[in-house]
């Protein structure tokens, strides 16, 4: 499968968990020889305009981060458009769902999901959308720039507990009927992360089950790297999600 990237994610961009060292190595290690790296390129400001008021891509240009949030966010647009065709993996960073837009917090600056459906959407290469946010916190940003929008759907998984998160997915997914699915992929709420609830296999069957979806509806998919912060098995969960999306 293809996973988009670039060696610019591995600075240490800000102090923030999301950017800290080691953390896209523990990625990349386990993924590359099952996957083939495609590198990211930034998006273009029009993109991120449609999505982020000026004075918002400013304040992050005057923060020094513009160029990196560019890149994550381009990598996203890239990651959709191969999703198209195939599923698609973006291992990008700064991640995004927190980002509003007019604001931004949680280690995010530019919506990298928003950017990539609404990019999609404004070419006409899709109809409908659907976002499935597993990171373990509420993916606000999303809402914000496109909860409003009668194209997309965008979902935020509930459950507390590992059977019923699996299932809501499965309902979530039998039921949807979008052109593309995006899952924001966080993986914090594994079970030795921050959450502490999915084990590695869930992933598996969380890729599996929106692959099954995109599948069904003769549509598309992909998946953007948001939160997750235990190296030890960051790696070997993304690994799982992709292997999921492969139909593995």
């Amino acid at each position: 499968m293809k996973v988009i990237f670039h060696e610019d994610f591995y600075q240490e961009y800000t102090s923030d968990p999301a950017a800290a060292q080691g953390r896209m190595e523990a990625i990349t290690s386990v993924i590359q020889n099952e996957t083939a790296f495609v590198a990211a390129e930034p998006a273009a400001e029009e993109d991120i305009a449609a999505v982020h008021s000026r004075k918002h891509i400013e304040s992050v240009r005057e923060r020094g981060l513009y160029p990196i949030a560019a890149l994550a966010a381009g990598g996203a647009v890239q990651a959709a458009e191969i999703g198209l065709a195939e599923p698609c993996f973006a291992l990008i960073r700064p991640p995004g769902h927190h980002a509003s837009a007019d604001s931004c917090w949680g280690f995010c600056y530019f919506n990298n999901m928003a950017v990539a459906l609404e990019s999609l959407k404004r070419r006409n290469k899709i109809r409908t959308a659907y976002v499935l946010d597993i990171d373990l916190h509420y993916g606000d940003g999303t809402e914000n720039i496109l909860g409003a929008k009668d194209y997309v759907t965008v979902y935020n998984v509930k459950a507390y507990h590992r059977a019923s998160y699996l299932d809501e997915v499965a309902g979530e997914m039998k039921a949807c009927r979008a052109d593309m699915i995006g899952i924001s992929a966080g993986f914090d709420n594994h079970k030795a992360d921050w959450g502490g609830l999915l084990e590695t296999e869930d992933y598996r069957e969380i890729g599996l089950t929106v692959r099954e979806a995109a599948q069904r509806n003769g549509g598309g998919c992909f998946a953007i790297l948001e939160g997750g912060y235990n190296h030890k098995v960051l790696g070997h969960n993304v690994m799982a999600l992709i292997r999921g999306l492969s139909g593995k």
